[in-house]
């Protein structure tokens, strides 16, 4: 039997946009598409600090799915930009469940990649009786040995990537890479702050995809690079703002304990979940999908055996969209 590909169902216009305030500092951006009256699904995108964006719609058929795309705290279009007073995973969690109550959904399927895989899962065990299933995808526990990978063994294929990352910086502070770019990005001066940001979240774009994006730019050694050209003070407020979320989260371990999830998912066994994990995931590598499928022997476990992290990947689109296709069923 031939295998099916799916691919992304067509674009779609947002039904519905809003800004919710849930706290004193914060207001988050999420928008509502597809069928007003079908099954609740909700998006949670990657980072922590990326933001949602079009192209995301389209793993859902929008004539089957009510489709909930969320900006957490600090990103894309919730307010303020960038802010990481106040902004935890507790927080987030507690986010997605006040906008679960102000659109009147007793129960959604939750869709996370990445680090939205770490988010539904915490979510998920947090409010286990408003999820009706999970579909998670490029697996990130935020435990030591993951960070580690990201910031530094990850050198042993990307070579020329870290070296990118690190030569930006003086010599002196190349053994501490993520507090460097951290008093760079959190400086107030945007002619430090914004080639710092780009440079930073350059690293992260050079290494999602098994055949990586063709690069943009070539840094003053004449070497390519995937830095991208900011033209704009708008652009640039973007790169900022995703680049101090993502680093304040991994100066905290994302506020997370990656083995106490391991531990606790048994609690979630009475939900259906699948897992999608590219074999050649340099962000996310595979061990923890794989922990994470024994940890929840319930769960289908798809490794896409020609793919990296990125969900923009034919094969890990093709798994994603026929989980969604399948969740119509359930």
């Amino acid at each position: 039997m031939q295998k099916i590909t799916y691919t992304l169902y067509p674009e779609i216009e947002i039904l519905e946009k809003n800004l919710l305030k849930v706290d004193d500092l914060h207001t988050i951006y999420y928008e509502v598409c597809g069928n007003p009256t079908g099954k609740p699904v909700v998006f949670l995108h990657g980072g922590p600090g990326s933001g949602c964006n079009p192209t995301q719609r389209r793993f859902f058929d929008p004539a089957h799915y009510r489709i909930i795309l969320i900006d957490q705290r600090g990103c894309g279009r919730s307010l303020p930009q960038g802010l990481t007073e106040q902004n935890t995973t507790a927080d987030l969690v507690s986010d997605i469940d006040h906008i679960r109550r102000t659109l009147g959904i007793a129960q959604w399927l939750v869709f996370g990649g990445s680090w939205g895989s770490t988010l539904a899962l915490s979510y998920a065990l947090a409010f286990p009786q408003h999820v009706n299933g999970l579909i998670l995808r490029g697996i990130f526990l935020s435990r030591p040995s993951e960070l580690n990978w990201f910031l530094g063994d990850v050198v042993h294929f990307y070579p020329e990537v870290w070296h990118a990352l690190i030569s930006y910086l003086p010599i002196d502070e190349r053994d501490d890479v993520l507090n460097a770019y951290s008093q760079r990005i959190f400086s107030n001066d945007l002619k430090v702050n914004i080639p710092a940001a780009e440079q930073w979240n350059a690293f992260e774009n050079a290494i999602m995809r098994l055949i990586p994006n063709e690069p943009k730019a070539l840094d003053s050694k004449g070497s390519k690079t995937n830095t991208p050209e900011i033209t704009t003070h708008e652009q640039g407020a973007i790169e900022v703002a995703r680049a101090r979320v993502q680093i304040h989260y991994i100066q905290h371990d994302c506020f997370v304990d990656g083995e106490a999830i391991l531990r606790d998912v048994a609690k979630l066994a009475h939900i259906p979940t699948i897992i999608v994990q590219g074999r050649y995931d340099m962000v996310c590598p595979p061990k923890s999908a794989w922990e994470l499928s024994r940890a929840m022997p319930h769960a289908e476990f798809h490794i896409v055996q020609d793919a990296g992290h990125s969900a923009m990947e034919i094969g890990v689109t093709s798994a994603l969209v026929a989980a969604t296709e399948k969740f119509k069923k359930i």
